[in-house]
């Protein structure tokens, strides 16, 4: 929408605006790509809204430091805006950013799918994050856990994972029981360790506000006032994933995460409660589906690289599985 604007000057501030035959305006127009028109001490603004205002914003920046100059160049109103672009930044990270305040202060979403993710855990009772590793599904739910625990919305923070890879064998592994699972866990506790400080996690898990648990120990429990994150959710089974939705208490939260191209042996994409859960809940109010791609990859540059490699050798053997059954019922 194309709007106009007009602000009066004093002779002062017009002598420290203009410039040499007007080129500072002539420089802020372009900028902006407005039009701006001087008569006298009468300036008119005119174009989109949105860059009239964001003139004007600079406008009253420059007029600022008639204190302390008498005359202001181009360079010095670029700083001036990269100044006034750099708090509209920030401004906007503490908007949409996670208030942590400990070892992190605040936790930023990098993508647009990043930010309708946290939007989307602050929102629903119940959310799924689906997509590849790196995408930040595990570490913005819990950053999210952390930030409503702090703001009184709930008072436990509840982490659990299946120990899939475990299975039998967590008898032949040493130490006690609480020595066995924690290898399984540590993905969550690395989680934890980069946002809150040490004292600050000891201090949370002694008086149980933090539980990191297998999912095993989910069975007979209901958790209420509680917000609740299960990861590498594609290793459950069908009945796990029922199981553990029916854990929801009253004044609770769900964050479900899971990568279903990363399904541990012996489930499949045939019998992994994630892959299920799609077709179950897909149309039940108040439960909320986020879909990551290699897009939304956050980690190291090659890790984006390595999954659209894998995806494009995937696709290739299954065009290839399903030509070569083709010419078999050709050849009949």
């Amino acid at each position: 929408m194309i709007i106009k604007r007009q602000i009066e000057i004093s002779n002062e501030e017009a002598q420290l605006l203009y410039g040499i035959r007007d080129e500072n305006l002539e420089f802020i127009e372009n900028l902006f790509g407005i039009e701006i028109y001087a008569r006298g001490n009468l300036l008119t603004f005119k174009g989109e809204s949105e860059k009239v205002e964001k003139a004007l914003n600079l406008l009253y920046e420059i007029l600022k430091q008639k204190e302390r100059k008498k005359s202001i160049t181009k360079q010095d109103i670029l700083m001036l805006l990269q100044k006034e672009e750099k708090e509209e930044k920030e401004e906007k990270e503490i908007k949409e950013g996670i208030l942590i305040n400990s070892k992190k202060e605040i936790v930023t979403p990098k993508t647009p799918k990043q930010r309708e993710y946290v939007s989307a855990i602050r929102k629903y009772d119940l959310v799924i994050g689906i997509g590849p590793a790196g995408t930040g599904k595990t570490y913005l739910a819990v950053a999210c856990g952390i930030e409503a625990i702090k703001m009184g919305k709930f008072q436990r923070l509840i982490l659990t994972r299946p120990a899939l890879e475990a299975g039998e064998r967590l008898g032949f592994l040493p130490g006690d029981l609480e020595e066995k699972i924690k290898p399984y866990l540590q993905p969550i506790y690395d989680s934890l360790f980069d946002l809150l400080k040490y004292e600050e996690l000891k201090r949370w898990q002694e008086r149980k506000i933090i539980e990191v648990i297998p999912l095993a120990y989910m069975r007979g429990r209901t958790l209420s006032n509680a917000f609740i994150i299960l990861d590498e959710a594609q290793n459950t089974s069908f009945g796990q994933m029922k199981m553990f939705l029916t854990r929801l208490g009253v004044d609770s939260k769900i964050v479900i995460t899971g990568d279903i191209t990363q399904i541990d042996h012996p489930l499949s994409s045939e019998t992994s409660g994630l892959v299920e859960i799609q077709k179950v809940l897909s149309k039940i109010r108040g439960v909320k589906f986020i879909y990551f791609t290699n897009r939304d990859v956050v980690r190291h540059k090659l890790v984006k690289k390595i999954i659209s490699a894998y995806e494009r050798y995937y696709e290739k053997k299954s065009r290839d599985r399903t030509l070569s059954k083709t010419e078999k019922v050709q050849d009949k």
